[in-house]
């Protein structure tokens, strides 16, 4: 019988599911009155009992029992010491271990150079017939373990890593797949919470390439870049073999070529407009296309959405009978409380409360991001009314949380951070969590955009709390042209306040010098700061100029 058609006794046991306040209350969505008529004062009434191992394995989502009897949802004995190197770790040497050295980076950019021949991973054509075949001739690797799908506009790489903390937390071997990568290609492809390594990526790419070739002569057009990508995180992650996989939904979500696996678990992310070349400009097409990861007897998490957006999701749910949580209803950041390196957060999980949860990044969203992820992983586990996941450990998982690219601190005086944000819904939040968070004498922005992004509302989203903005063009042939950007800065900040530099090194020097300009010679130069973003592909590129590793 197919993935996602099993009987109903096999369903995912969520303990009470009208604690989820139904699916066929679609009225809900416009009724903030609504209350859960077992709870009619509308608060929440959690317990803080540890969720026991024993049959709540085999109660997980999908039966994750398969994962063998012994998993455990509580903490798990001590990991590795942290006296041993990951490979890609700095270890005061010249020399990386063979696995990344200098002939397996030789070779994987032979790889990429062959697969960088085919479509780019901005160009979709809606079908999954390539990808199902290739993975049909590679025996259906997706079919060899549980899946949690993740999918939005925003917030999507970062529930992805929080999710695989947590799973990896509770002792579960936990494949991820994330795109687009900050540094290394490498990176889209994790293991045990790390890339795999260049030389792996090499073997796995010549293992599935004859079966690629096979596809490429089948059908009238050869399969994208991201399709070969998927088909070999796929077979990377059965090899391993991964006890759980986490995928990150690329562009979309029905037409993605992750959308091959029959995910137990999808959560989606908050949707806003973005690839209108793609999506479209409307905001329930979009949410349309990003609810078919949505899959029949599948449990879906919902992070808070526009209204237009909800009702499609629910819809969706409706139409596959899935089971669902809400952002607000049956799960909610209670309480955020902005600390020395992050923030301390209290959350409303699907099976009770967890407080003093201490999580290493900034700013609301990703307090949002983290009980999405939390939520995910209780409905895997089978969480649910009085079924609560172990606090000591999630604690842990959180606290662990590491997230390249999000508000990342490369440099401390001045102070230079780096942030990924690349479409006007991610600046927003982005200047939000920096006026919320931070108190710089005077901030200056690198910004490097994509010429199919909506440059025009990034810069109007930072431009209240940047003094300045120098503008630049990173090393994709994507960027936005110099010329073209430095106009549309002028027309946000106007022109005294825009600078121009042809590079990103250049624009980082001119943007440290702003930074520790002053007006008043009496004012102290102290708090001065440097934001980089604009784009993936540009904050990646500024992670390598000042030395980070890719992680």
């Amino acid at each position: 019988m197919p993935r996602g058609e099993e009987e109903p006794e096999k369903r995912p046991e969520l303990g009470d599911l009208d604690s989820f306040a139904g699916i066929d209350e679609l009225g809900a969505i416009d009724d903030p009155d609504n209350t859960d008529p077992d709870n009619p004062d509308g608060t929440f009434h959690a317990t803080d009992h540890a969720f026991e191992a024993g049959g709540g394995a085999g109660a997980g989502v999908g039966g994750v029992g398969q994962l063998g009897d012994n998993l455990a949802l509580g903490p798990v004995p001590d990991l590795p010491s942290t006296d041993e190197t990951h490979e890609l770790d700095d270890q005061g040497t010249d020399e990386l271990p063979a696995e990344n050295g200098p002939e397996a980076r030789y070779e994987l950019r032979a790889v990429e150079a062959e697969l960088n021949e085919r479509w780019p991973e901005t160009k979709i054509e809606p079908s999954l017939d390539r990808i199902r075949t290739l993975l049909n001739l590679l025996g259906d690797p997706q079919s060899t373990y549980p899946v949690l799908h993740v999918a939005g506009t925003n917030g999507k790489g970062s529930t992805a890593r929080m999710i695989d903390a947590l799973l990896t937390r509770m002792g579960v071997r936990v494949g991820r797949y994330t795109s687009p990568h900050l540094q290394l290609v490498t990176e889209r492809i994790s293991i045990d919470g790390a890339p795999i390594s260049a030389a792996k990526y090499v073997d796995t790419y010549r293992d599935v390439a004859p079966f690629v070739t096979m596809v490429d002569n089948a059908g009238e057009l050869r399969m994208s870049k991201f399709e070969v990508l998927t088909g070999m995180a796929f077979a990377a992650f059965a090899d391993a073999p991964a006890e759980a996989v986490v995928l990150e939904v690329g562009m979309g979500g029905t037409w993605d070529a992750t959308n091959v696996a029959d995910a137990q678990v999808a959560a989606i992310a908050p949707i806003s407009i973005d690839h209108t070349d793609y999506l479209g400009t409307d905001i329930r097409d979009i949410a349309r296309e990003k609810a078919g990861v949505i899959k029949p007897g599948s449990v879906v998490v919902i992070a808070e959405q526009e209204p237009e957006a909800q009702r499609v999701l629910l819809e969706r749910a409706i139409e596959v009978d899935a089971s669902v949580a809400r952002a607000g209803s049956e799960f909610a950041v209670l309480e955020r409380e902005i600390a020395v390196g992050g923030q301390l957060l209290k959350l409303q999980g699907l099976g009770g409360v967890y407080d003093q949860i201490f999580l290493p990044l900034h700013g609301k969203h990703q307090a949002e991001n983290a009980v999405l992820a939390l939520a995910a992983v209780e409905a895997f586990f089978g969480a649910g009314k009085d079924r609560q996941l172990v606090v000591e450990a999630v604690r842990e998982a959180f606290a662990e949380v590491q997230n390249p690219g999000r508000l990342e601190r490369v440099r401390a005086a001045p102070a230079v951070m780096l942030d990924s944000a690349h479409n006007p819904h991610g600046a927003r939040a982005l200047a939000a969590t920096v006026t919320d968070e931070f108190a710089f004498r005077r901030l200056v922005a690198v910004v490097g955009v994509m010429s199919d992004k909506d440059a025009y509302g990034i810069l109007e989203a930072l431009e209240p709390v940047v003094s300045d903005v120098v503008v630049t063009q990173n090393s994709s042939p994507r960027a936005m042209p110099l010329e073209e950007l430095d106009e549309v800065a002028k027309s946000v900040f106007g022109e005294d306040r825009v600078y121009a530099a042809p590079r990103l090194d250049t624009a980082v020097e001119t943007a440290v010098a702003l930074a520790e300009e002053s007006e008043d010679p009496e004012e102290p130069l102290a708090g001065g700061g440097v934001l980089i973003t604009g784009s993936v592909f540009t904050a990646g590129e500024a992670r390598t100029l000042f030395g980070k590793e890719p992680a």
